[in-house]
């Protein structure tokens, strides 16, 4: 089966896991990533931008690595490379997630109970929730479930289309570094180049 091909329907099934499965509550990839850049976080923090450098080259170039590798090693099989891509491309998408926390929200918004709204919000983004009211919480979720689209979905499968699990991976691996360290705050204005 040709190379484009086992890419294509990869997706596909990582799509269709994503739909079925959505995200576990624990152990999941890009949580352990999460885990592990901040671990090398702690190793590296210096308010410097050089050190924010390296701290991306070493996460996001070894969740490259890693998908090179792997893909390389189960290049000669194209069942073992469609599973590979299903797998890294269930493990990047987060569609199915974002939709429940969505409708979590709305649904607490139709019954009117603004409150239960507030204690979701921070499952899907990052606004204080008690400055909003029931109309500033209904935007906040259109706004996050569009950003989160671009990012949790769409993104994610053009670098996969461009390229492959090492794409996916590296893809997922700049977004959890941007959400972890692109801020503007005193720790980072420098070392996320926030």
């Amino acid at each position: 089966m040709r190379a484009d091909r086992v890419f294509a329907y990869g997706t596909a099934a990582g799509l269709l896991g994503d739909l079925l499965l959505g995200d576990p509550r624990r152990g999941h990839p890009v949580a352990a990533f999460g885990r592990a850049a901040g671990a090398v976080e702690r190793v590296l923090w210096r308010d410097h931008r050089g050190w924010g450098t390296l701290h991306a080259v070493v996460c996001a170039g070894g969740a490259v690595a890693l998908g090179a590798v792997a893909a390389r090693a189960v290049r000669p099989s194209a069942a073992a490379s469609l599973a590979l891509t299903g797998a890294a491309t269930w493990a990047v998408v987060g569609g199915t997630s974002l939709a429940r926390e969505a409708r979590t929200v709305g649904r607490a918004l139709q019954a009117g109970d603004v409150d239960a709204a507030r204690a979701r919000l921070p499952h899907l983004c990052g606004r204080d929730p008690q400055a909003l009211d029931a109309d500033g919480i209904a935007r906040a979720v259109v706004e996050s479930v569009a950003e989160n689209t671009s990012d949790a979905v769409v993104g994610a499968l053009v670098w996969g289309a461009l390229g492959g699990v090492p794409g996916l991976l590296g893809f997922r691996a700049v977004n959890t570094l941007d959400a972890m360290v692109g801020h503007k705050s005193p720790r980072y204005r420098r070392y996320g180049w926030g």
